[in-house]
């Protein structure tokens, strides 16, 4: 029964679908031969590998020596090689290099010797350390290759751990040039999907020392919801406290100034000397939103669907949020701006863009002789812009009706200055024809490739150095298209007001635009790697983009209008309006949708689970315990930040929460619901993710089992006292308390009592222990993998001696009980 005002599903809305491009027409002409023979043809065909329109552009636009071209072409018509990343941060990451370079390498090489057609595994030989990896290897090859085949299953299960990270090879790169320290604080402004987010964690984890969190952070953000989502998925698996997802425009990101005169409600206890006043990052990624066509190796759609006028309705979107990222910028940082788009509307010009706009506070740095094994073209110098079907190679060349679209700042001298002619004049005057309308779409002007050039004008040429930007080509190393740039910030930004008035922009129509054109590319293809971000909703002002969001009069007034807004809304419990002086920041929240951010001050709970476990008072616990949930007596997941992200979340909570938090920190205890977890002395149970931090300084409820005990534990996921292999170890477990309990692989038995470091190169599992028996509380894919590392740390000789004593016998309720601890942790992970 459908409620009022739903629609139902009828057969017509069947019919109403959008059109199947991979299915081949039945009257299509292209199939010959007899009736009978056309039944039997494959009724699917490929996506089209040709676009005479793109041909075109790039030739005209010589991204590529002309003698490189077919070579070039041919390389973009075949399937991207896969590759992905060794987390060097994870505690067997040397074991899953050895593993890659003396197995899967070594076997794979035999077999490609002995006349089998498959490409050995290998390292990209730019990436650091041996930490990035790439294959090429065909679906038919992996159902027919045994070693293929174990090695793809061995992919997808470290994958999901996050010991690795499947990612495009040049999709690693802008994170290497931006040279990130663990001190530093880093913006990611478009992050989704993640892959280079979780690869700057990486890099502030790696070089910390051994038992520490990085004093910097990263703040990950991206526009689309679900994209948030796959982005928080993506970054989950590397288990960090120094991270946290936002959802906002990128143009529009706040700065979260310090408000001196913003009351906070007593109970949040802030301290109003925090040692930042406003968001500045040492660091920004600034990998927008574009066109994505140097990726079609791996989404082939696009070449159906690309045109020039893709570009240009990005532009303008681009170098908002770059100079957005550059006013975020400390004085002193390091700013990268890439793309997976080989046009140079949507490259060259934004980064020319963005040093006319800045008038030398920042320059562009010359990394030439950064990763010499990574194979680069130079930036353009040079390049021309299409529109209509006409080529411009200046703006006096674009007729007066189209100069609300295509700007000064796309063209390689951003001269604005317009020289009457004739033939500008005509073209203005004459009303657009039919054919112009047709091919305008949602607002998004393309391109007609029917339409001859009506000019051979000599294109600008440029007198910034841009031929230190890089652009990555697929036939060099046999990978994608990206484009990279490097920024150094030389000082603060001129004023706003100043920029706004020297470059106008009809910013609400562009991002129309520009949230059009990303939906139309995006389509149906898989675009998990893809980093692309819907549109903006809202008209854009000037002053948020070249300077901090309180740099001009305007601005402040908008803010302060909006405290009043707030600070008079009512209560979310009570229905009362509250003052500026009272409001309940924590309680009440202010994005509509998203989970509050407090602080956990319940010191009566935090001190038994200190007592419980016997944490150490040397790991830091004040001020660093949060939650997701307004009512702090039914909590259930209780989060552990970092120092700098408390730093942030105070200053958040000071501007009046600008920041819309979607994730933040890594969840440290979850509440135990289970009929024993209400009788256990403390309810609350160490999670998988957080076990890892907090256990170098747990002392109590630890048990260290053998190898052989340990195994079975991970089998059969729930095991008797009495059925241990070792009886001294069933014994231990029975004598511990009721409640989780952390079961440690030691071959000698012995855990260290001190010493962080030596307890983090453990292998351990948070348990249950109940009244009879021990209960692993991890996932079914982390036994798994902690199966086949066993496997790989101890040899063959002890395996065996190990494996002579009987499995112990398990019956079906404890097997059954095992399998529901274990299914609730999957569900809370």
């Amino acid at each position: 029964m459908g409620g009022r005002g739903r629609s139902r599903t009828q057969r017509k809305h069947f019919h109403q679908s959008r059109e199947n491009v991979w299915k081949r027409p039945k009257s299509d002409g292209s199939v010959t031969g007899t009736p009978d023979d056309n039944k039997r043809d494959n009724p699917w065909e490929p996506f089209t590998s040709q676009n005479s329109g793109f041909d075109e552009y790039y030739k005209e636009q010589e991204i590529v020596p002309n003698e490189e071209w077919d070579v070039f072409i041919e390389y973009l018509r075949k399937p991207l090689p896969a590759a992905f990343r060794i987390n060097s941060s994870s505690q067997f990451y040397i074991d899953i290099k050895s593993q890659l370079e003396n197995d899967f390498m070594k076997s794979l090489q035999a077999e490609d010797s002995n006349g089998c057609e498959v490409e050995a595994v290998k390292p990209i030989p730019w990436y650091p350390d041996n930490l990035a990896w790439q294959s090429n290897f065909s679906r038919n090859q992996l159902r027919k290759n045994q070693t293929l085949e174990r090695f793809h299953e061995f992919l997808k299960l470290e994958n999901e751990i996050g010991n690795i990270t499947r990612q495009e090879a040049v999709s690693m790169v802008p994170p290497l040039f931006l040279d990130v320290r663990p001190h530093h604080f880093v913006l990611d402004m478009c992050a989704a999907p993640g892959s280079k987010t979780f690869q700057l964690l990486e890099m502030i984890h790696k070089l910390t020392e051994p038992g520490k969190l990085p004093s910097g952070m990263i703040i990950a953000n991206d526009l689309d919801v679900q994209r948030c989502n796959l982005l928080i998925h993506q970054t989950k698996r590397m288990c960090t406290a120094n991270l946290i997802v936002t959802n906002h425009e990128a143009q529009h990101f706040p700065s979260c100034h310090f408000r001196r005169n913003h009351s906070v409600d007593s109970e949040v206890e802030i301290d109003q000397e925090i040692g930042i006043r406003q968001l500045e990052f040492d660091r920004v990624l600034c990998d927008v939103p574009c066109s994505g066509d140097g990726t079609l190796r791996k989404a082939p759609d696009i070449w159906r669907k690309w045109n020039a006028g893709m570009g240009n309705g990005l532009h303008g979107l681009q170098v908002q949020i770059a100079m957005r990222g550059v006013a975020l910028l400390k004085v002193g940082g390091k700013m990268v701006y890439s793309t997976c788009s080989m046009n140079p509307v949507e490259n060259e010009s934004v980064v020319a863009e963005v040093l006319r706009r800045s008038e030398g506070s920042m320059e562009l740095v010359d990394v030439s002789n950064e990763l010499p094994e990574l194979i680069r073209r130079p930036g353009l110098k040079k390049w021309k812009v299409r529109d209509k079907g006409l080529w411009l190679a200046s703006y006096k060349d674009v007729p007066r009706n189209r100069r609300s679209v295509v700007t000064p700042g796309m063209f390689p001298s951003g001269n604005a200055l317009v020289e009457t002619s004739e033939h500008n004049d005509e073209t203005a005057s004459k009303p657009l024809s039919k054919n112009s309308d047709e091919n305008s779409e949602n607002g998004v002007d393309l391109i007609d490739d029917s339409v001859a050039p009506t000019n051979n004008l000599e294109a600008e040429v440029s007198t910034l150095p841009l031929e230190r930007c890089m652009r990555i080509v697929p036939h060099y190393q046999n990978s994608g298209a990206f484009f990279v740039a490097v920024f150094h910030k030389l000082s603060s930004l001129p004023s706003a007001q100043k920029q706004s008035e020297n470059c106008p922009r009809k910013t609400h129509s562009c991002n129309a635009e520009a949230e059009n054109l990303i939906n139309e590319v995006k389509g149906d293809s898989n675009w998990e790697d893809t980093d692309l971000i819907s549109g903006t909703d809202d008209p854009i002002s000037e002053a948020t983009l070249d300077v901090d969001v309180l740099g001009t009069d305007h601005s402040k007034k908008c803010l302060e209008n909006e405290r009043t807004e707030t600070d008079t809304s009512p209560d979310a419990e009570t229905g009362v309006k509250t003052t500026a002086g009272k409001r309940k920041l924590q309680i009440q929240g202010r994005w509509r949708g998203v989970d509050p951010v407090i602080f956990y001050r319940d010191d009566y709970t935090v001190g038994s689970i200190m007592e419980f476990y016997g944490i150490q008072d040397s790991f830091p616990f004040k001020g660093r315990l949060i939650t997701r949930n307004n009512d702090n007596k039914h909590v259930k997941r209780i989060y552990y930040i970092s120092n700098s992200v408390k730093e942030i979340l105070e200053l958040n909570f000071l501007a009046g929460q600008q920041l819309k938090i979607a994730s933040v920190g890594i969840k440290m205890f979850e509440r135990q619901t289970s009929k024993d977890g209400t009788a256990a002395p403390c309810i609350f149970r160490i999670s998988s993710e957080g076990l890892p931090l907090i256990f170098p300084y747990v002392t109590k409820q630890i048990l260290s089992a053998s190898a052989v005990d340990f195994k079975h534990l991970l089998q059969y996921k729930s095991i008797k006292f009495s059925d241990f292999v070792d009886p001294e170890f069933g014994k231990k477990a029975s004598n511990l308390l009721l409640g989780c309990c952390v079961v440690v692989l030691h071959k000698d038995g012995h855990i260290p009592s001190n010493g962080c470091e030596e307890k983090e190169n453990l292998v351990a599992i948070g348990c249950w222990k109940g009244r009879t028996n021990v209960t692993v509380m991890v996932t079914a894919l982390d036994c798994q993998e902690l199966l086949e590392r066993m496997s790989i740390l101890f040899s063959t000789d002890e395996n065996k001696s190990e494996a002579e004593p009987v499995m112990p016998k398990v019956n079906s309720s404890t097997l059954d009980a095992g399998a529901e601890a274990n299914k609730s942790e999957a569900e809370t992970n």
